[in-house]
């Protein structure tokens, strides 16, 4: 009995250990070409961030709150993980991240501060890209040569240089995005359901960072295998639901202490902040805003900003663009990624990543949450560009003429987007050198 027992727990302690190790394959690289990828990225985006948090005071200054680039809120974020209402949760992490920063720093808010914070933003951007890279060599099973060209046109991304030195929710939302992405696609492939644990942890790290994302982690769970056919596959779906929804109240219920009523009250407040900006038309904000400034950096607006206690400083902000070219690249790329959906429509792994994009294009360009400032918003979602992109080029492997054309229309796209983002970083770097 005693050995039977014996072999049965070093059984368990085997799957346990075989499970963590799968997990870490999926998290960090796992392969020579994706350790490559992560370390270009790395060295590229720390270069930039490095230089940036040692000569400048833009990543983190006590004195200034909010605004100093691109609406960016780094010393809320970091001090307090920002706003209950909308980040319920990320209280929490950035007490871990500012700690760990202030150990580097040997207790000191200075330049090694600054640095650490770019480090960490640094990784957690170069990780999402490597999950995007092994979604589309792994899941979709393009060619290593499409793959690297996807991915270095996300990486060449407003929203991805931005967070990639920005201490902010969006930078680690990317991260647990593209990472539940490509673990969803996994099971959904395999045709297996994604366990309640897994689920649990999503939903509370996802929806932790910004409420509204939860929901995205409840999309794959409705595109499991005969789940809306067989009674005991819904009834298992439906409780692995409630029981993430249960386990997200309680623990946002507990970070304000049970105060429920406060929720509603700032929910209202931020709604009617950000929701009644005018000055712009809406069709522009969200051309200009929504869909391109998260891929393609437009013209910039400096403001002058104060801290409410005497401290006066400059922001920079986007303005809508000035030239017809931007929008043409923005429509081009637009038509790719419906004509994506559409020809990919019984996908349902092309479907899963679409509702998802639908979600933040109804929070934002329908009920106009924050679509002025929606630019920021970029970690949310453009990580689908190049997914759906990746379903088009699969979807037409057979398809050699019609496959080039589409290549040759990606190749203007991506040297288009790489101008474009480098000379208007040399704009971004003007006002660090001027003002900061």
């Amino acid at each position: 009995m005693g050995f039977y027992f014996t072999f049965a727990k070093t059984l368990e302690v085997s799957k346990f250990k075989r499970k963590f190790i799968d997990l870490l394959k999926i998290i960090f690289p796992s392969t020579g070409i994706e350790l490559i990828i992560f370390l270009f990225f790395l060295v590229v985006y720390g270069y930039l961030g490095s230089y940036i948090a040692i000569h400048y005071k833009i990543i983190f200054d006590s004195r200034i709150p909010w605004d100093a680039y691109f609406s960016f809120d780094n010393k809320s974020i970091v001090m307090t993980g920002g706003s209950f209402e909308r980040h319920p949760l990320s209280y929490y992490f950035f007490n871990w991240i500012r700690k760990l920063a202030l150990l580097f720093a040997d207790g000191k808010m200075d330049g090694n501060f600054r640095f650490a914070l770019a480090w960490f933003s640094n990784i957690a951007v170069s990780l999402s890209i490597v999950q995007v890279f092994k979604y589309l060599k792994n899941i979709i099973q393009l060619p290593l040569f499409i793959s690297v060209l996807l991915i270095l046109f996300l990486g060449s991304f407003s929203t991805t240089i931005l967070l990639s030195f920005t201490p902010e929710n969006f930078t680690y939302t990317l991260l647990l995005l593209t990472l539940f992405n490509y673990y969803s696609a996994i099971k959904l492939r395999n045709e297996e359901k994604i366990p309640a644990l897994a689920l649990v942890f999503s939903g509370i790290g996802i929806g932790g960072f910004t409420i509204t994302n939860i929901v995205k982690v409840f999309i794959p769970v409705a595109f499991e295998k005969d789940v809306f056919k067989n009674w005991k596959k819904f009834g298992n779906a439906a409780f692995r639901i409630i029981l993430t929804c249960v386990c997200f109240i309680l623990l946002y219920l507990n970070r304000i202490d049970f105060k429920y009523e406060n929720i509603f009250n700032k929910t209202n407040e931020q709604y009617e902040k950000f929701s009644n900006v005018n000055t712009t038309p809406i069709w522009d904000m969200i051309l200009s805003y929504f869909f391109g400034g998260n891929v393609l950096f437009s013209n910039f607006i400096t403001t002058n900003r104060n801290n409410m206690q005497g401290y006066e400083y400059k922001g920079l902000l986007m303005d809508v663009y000035s030239s017809w070219i931007p929008y043409v690249f923005i429509a081009v790329l637009l038509s790719l990624v419906f004509w994506s959906y559409f020809r990919n429509f019984k996908n349902k792994l092309a479907q899963i990543l679409m509702i998802s994009f639908l979600l933040d294009i109804i929070i934002h360009c329908v009920m106009r949450f924050g679509l002025h400032t929606s630019f920021i918003y970029g970690g949310h979602f453009v990580f689908v560009y190049p997914l759906l992109l990746g379903w088009l080029f699969q979807s037409y492997k057979n398809s050699p003429k019609i496959l080039s054309s589409l290549m040759v229309i990606f190749c203007i796209l991506f040297v288009y987007l790489m101008t474009n983002n480098y000379l208007r970083m040399h704009e971004f770097f003007w006002f660090l050198n001027t003002y900061y």
